[in-house]
Formats: C-alpha cells, sequence, structure tokens
C-alpha cells in the first residue's frame, strides 16, 4: 500500500482542504494521513471563520507521521502563516521528505489575497523551493513571476520565470482568466507540455485545486513520473466534474467516489 500526507486546512463542509484531498488519495488507492493546519468554518457559500493551530502541535503532528508511517507523497494546501510555513518546511527538510506537491494557496479566483506579504516571502524562500511541482492558478503564478499574464505565451514565460527562480517544477493552472482547464507543466531542461481539459459545463467546482494537487501527490506516491502523474490527475478530476453531484446552495463539491468500484 502506497502512502500520501496531506498537510492543509479542514473543510467542514467537505468538499475541499483536508476532507477533498483524503477523498482523493482513498479514490486513488493510496492510504492518505493528514496534518492538519487550521479548523474552518465552511461551506458552499462561503468562510465564516479560521481558528489557526500552532506551529508547535503542526510539528508534533508532522513528528507522529514520519517517525511511523513514512508517506511516499505529500501534499500542501493553505497555510495562511510564515510561522506555520516555515515549520513544514522544517520538518519536510528533517525527514528527507520527497514527492512534495504544493498547492500554493495565495490568491483567489475573485483577486482577493488569502495569506500575508510575510506570508509569501517565506513561502517562497522556504517551502517552494523544496518542492517536486507547484500548482498555482494565474493570479498566483502573476504573484509568483511578478508578471502579468494574459496568453498563452505568458503562461510559458512566467512558468519558465517560477521554476528557474525557485528550482521546481510548474503546473500552471489556466482555468482562471484564459482559457477553460488548460494546464501547462514546466519542468527544468525538458519542453513544456500543456494539458488540454475537457470542457465540462458543471458550476460545482469547490475543491478542484485540492483534489487536482492531491491526485498529482497520489500518483507520485505509485512511482510514476510527473508528467504521468498530472494526466493521471486530470483524468481523475475531469471524472468527478462529469460526475455531476449537485449538493449545497453555493459552488459544490465534486464526486470524488465516482470511480469507487466492488461491494465496499
Amino acid at each position: 500500500m502506497y502512502t500520501a500526507l496531506t498537510i492543509a486546512g479542514s473543510d467542514s463542509s467537505g468538499g475541499a482542504g483536508i476532507q477533498a484531498d483524503i477523498k482523493t488519495m482513498t479514490a486513488n488507492h493510496v492510504y492518505a494521513m493528514s496534518a492538519i493546519t487550521a479548523l474552518t468554518a465552511q461551506n458552499t457559500t462561503g468562510v465564516t471563520d479560521i481558528m489557526e493551530v500552532t506551529p508547535k502541535f503542526l510539528a508534533e503532528q508532522l513528528d507522529s507521521i514520519f517517525t511511523d508511517i513514512y508517506p511516499d507523497a505529500i501534499k500542501t494546501g493553505m497555510v495562511a502563516s510564515g510561522e506555520l510555513i516555515g515549520t513544514i518546511a522544517q520538518k519536510l527538510t528533517e525527514y528527507h521528505a520527497k514527492n512534495i506537491v504544493v498547492d500554493p494557496v495565495m490568491v483567489a479566483t475573485s483577486g482577493a489575497r488569502l495569506i500575508s506579504e510575510d506570508a509569501i516571502s517565506t513561502l517562497k524562500s522556504k517551502l517552494l523551493p523544496l518542492a517536486t511541482v507547484i500548482t498555482p492558478n494565474i493570479p498566483e503564478a502573476e504573484v509568483l513571476s511578478e508578471m502579468q499574464i494574459k496568453t498563452d505565451a505568458d503562461m510559458e514565460k512566467a512558468a519558465e520565470i517560477i521554476c528557474d527562480t525557485l528550482g521546481c517544477a510548474v503546473l500552471l493552472k489556466g482555468g482562471h482568466q484564459l482559457n477553460d482547464a488548460n494546464d501547462l507543466l514546466y519542468q527544468k531542461g525538458k519542453e513544456p507540455v500543456w494539458f488540454e481539459g475537457k470542457r465540462i459545463d458543471n458550476p460545482n467546482t469547490h475543491g478542484t485545486g485540492c483534489t487536482l494537487s492531491s491526485a498529482i501527490a497520489s500518483n507520485l506516491a505509485k512511482g510514476r513520473d510527473l508528467e504521468t502523474s498530472v494526466k493521471y490527475a486530470k483524468n481523475y478530476i475531469s471524472g468527478a466534474l462529469a460526475a455531476m453531484l449537485d449538493l449545497g446552495k453555493g459552488s459544490g463539491p465534486m464526486d470524488h467516489a465516482f470511480a469507487i468500484e466492488g461491494e465496499y
């Protein structure tokens, strides 16, 4: 049994964050573990409150995991404070973690900043350089590359800048300003690879970023290379969206279990 760890916040409505990550990893047939960075009170219409854990407690969670069931891959999601980001980077380095997928949650689809400038600085200096791949959306890639992204060529240039600056591969998600779901994978020394997404008319997209990064981590945990892992992850998320689950009053969750077969 391959193992994967998610380091992220809890979503009380189950569509994003830790809950989405665990569902995704389970559906991709890896054993899921979690280190929780924050509790949130949220549902499909928004977030009403957040309670962060302390850096000490996050460190204790990571020590407990790495000293017992060592993860074959790690995914990190939203971490709001520089202190917590520093704790994660310290522990991943201490335990020589591999196959690290960082979803650098910084900017909402609306363009609103989700973490402080101080936390962004810590993210760029300590955590992102440890990543195997990072999965920014267009607004996040604009922050990391310090350039505006308006075209496919801009996406390739921004991904190159981020890769050169941080030393990690970049999966730049194009689902915001440019196109529906065409993503760009940029790896140092390799030709850029475009993944064309399937156009699925489903407004319920809560947790898509969490789900994609967790699916990539799951496939890396199984020993697949990065390009193959992204391809499998994109196919999985397309299937979860195409199942057309419709829950909640806002942008609802996907059906993470759409492909689970068997009696139990």
